[in-house]
């Protein structure tokens, strides 16, 4: 039976919400849902390796004697390693596998991460930097990428919970290394029983990865299968211009083994969802042009993520006089909204389509800037920075998901494009805002990233699952 519905209404031929759900939501086998929770943990250890890091630094900074400005020129050096990592992971993963990649990225990361611990001068510190840098760049693109397969047999969004456990490793990490300060551990202890603990941990995730094909799809026995009950079509994408896909149907005896390598690509069954699986039909030129395109919003957003985890104390407490503990309410507003609706954005992009959450989201999260701008009160500044980590938290996800899906022979490579382009947003958009505080306020600077994402709702259309035939 094809879609007949809408996301508003209750179902189909009167059923309630609860068994919609269930109508829709097609059977997974065991191995993706093992797998799924694999890349969950890769996500969670991966920000739990970034916190470990960034609750040493002033530890780091007094043992290697480096000064702050010394210590931005490092932490610039890393920032260009990782974009490295990134580029060089694309091209890895697509030949070799996102699973293997995984494996040796975390690994690299994770033994990486004692380099700065063991250094005590500069010239000890800038390479250390520099390998860690490489390696957490090397493990974003490799497990988007695994995460992009793993979402494609789920057959419907699960992107954004992946970057919610990201949050989650790092409030971890951000933790585990406090409480170790505070019970007066070597730094150099801490980080390697880190080290250890998470190649340790990698070495027991990696066999439980998905497996691609020859060309980026899954390995038929990976993937998840579906009861002949259950093979109506996914609703279509109400983020889009498009209109609803009414033309396929899959026949009562699909299964997981319809995903079978037909020549040089997989053929995907076609009950999958749209937004789910890859689109053939681009050319190298359009493909181009989507990657930039996708590119160019990822730069948006993550200009604005990268002003907030910044700026936000300092505008609070410049433009309103709050003490620095106040102040630091702002950021704490901002990440825990943003965490919070990245556990959220997959239901609400499963029902209403990826477009809307980027759509809607930067919407929320420009009003938000807006909000900050014009508040002359704090509680409507914390409401503010609240609206605009809400708003930004689902995103990122959509447009890794649609990077993913341009192509199976070069998903990872695309997303490496995507994730490095808007790696440098995270990056310009709080130097861009040291710059303007030069002639301007801190709080009217704030208007940059405002027009930003305001542009990324104007465009949100580039995130649109291709339509189907």
């Amino acid at each position: 039976m094809p879609w007949a519905g809408s996301a508003g209404e209750a179902g189909r031929g009167g059923c309630s919400p609860g068994t919609v759900d269930m109508v829709l939501s097609p059977t997974v086998d065991r191995p993706v849902r093992v797998a799924r929770a694999a890349v969950f943990t890769v996500f969670a250890l991966n920000g739990f390796l970034l916190a470990m890091w960034v609750v040493h630094i002033p530890v780091i900074t007094d043992r290697t004697g480096v000064s702050k400005s010394t210590l931005g020129m490092f932490i610039l050096l890393m920032a260009g390693a990782g974009i490295a990592g990134m580029r060089l992971a694309g091209p890895l993963a697509d030949r070799f596998g996102s699973r293997a990649l995984v494996g040796t990225a975390a690994c690299i990361a994770s033994v990486a991460v004692v380099g700065p611990g063991l250094a005590t001068g500069p010239l000890g510190l800038a390479p250390a930097l520099a390998c860690f840098g490489f390696g957490n760049g090397a493990l974003d693109v490799s497990m988007n990428t695994q995460a992009v397969l793993v979402e494609r047999a789920y057959r419907r969004p699960i992107m954004a919970a992946f970057h919610a456990l990201f949050s989650g490793g790092g409030l971890l990490g951000s933790l585990l290394g406090a409480a170790a300060l505070r019970a007066g551990w070597d730094i150099r202890m801490t980080l390697v029983l880190a080290a250890v603990g998470c190649v340790a941990l990698t070495l027991a995730l990696v066999p439980r990865l998905l497996r691609e094909s020859g060309s980026g799809a899954a390995a038929p026995h990976d993937l998840a299968s579906v009861h002949a009950t259950d093979l109506d079509d996914a609703p279509p994408d109400h983020g889009t211009d498009a209109p609803p896909d009414h033309g396929t149907t899959a026949p009562a005896s699909a299964s997981r083994h319809d995903v079978m390598p037909h020549g040089s690509e997989a053929v995907l069954p076609p009950h999958l969802p749209a937004g789910e699986r890859p689109d053939p039909h681009l050319s190298a030129r359009d493909r181009g042009r989507k990657v930039f395109a996708l590119a160019a919003v990822a730069f948006a957003l993550l200009l604005a993520e990268g002003v907030a985890a910044d700026w936000s104390a300092l505008q609070m407490r410049e433009h309103l006089g709050a003490d620095a503990a106040t102040a630091a309410l702002a950021f704490g507003a901002f990440s825990t909204t943003m965490t919070i609706g990245r556990f959220g954005t997959d239901r609400v992009s499963h029902a209403f389509g990826r477009v809307a959450v980027v759509r809607y989201g930067s919407l929320v999260a420009a009003v938000g800037l807006g909000v900050i701008v014009v508040s002359p009160w704090i509680p409507l500044t914390l409401l503010g920075w609240t609206m605009a980590g809400l708003g930004l938290a689902g995103g990122i996800p959509q447009i890794f998901t649609a990077a993913g899906n341009l192509g199976s022979a070069r998903a990872a490579t695309d997303m490496s494009r995507v994730f490095s382009i808007g790696y440098l947003g995270l990056l310009a958009g709080p130097t861009i805002i040291g710059w303007l505080t030069a002639v301007m306020s801190l709080t009217k600077a704030m208007v940059v990233p405002m027009i930003a994402i305001l542009l990324c709702c104007r465009y949100a259309n580039v995130v649109a699952p291709p339509r189907a035939d």
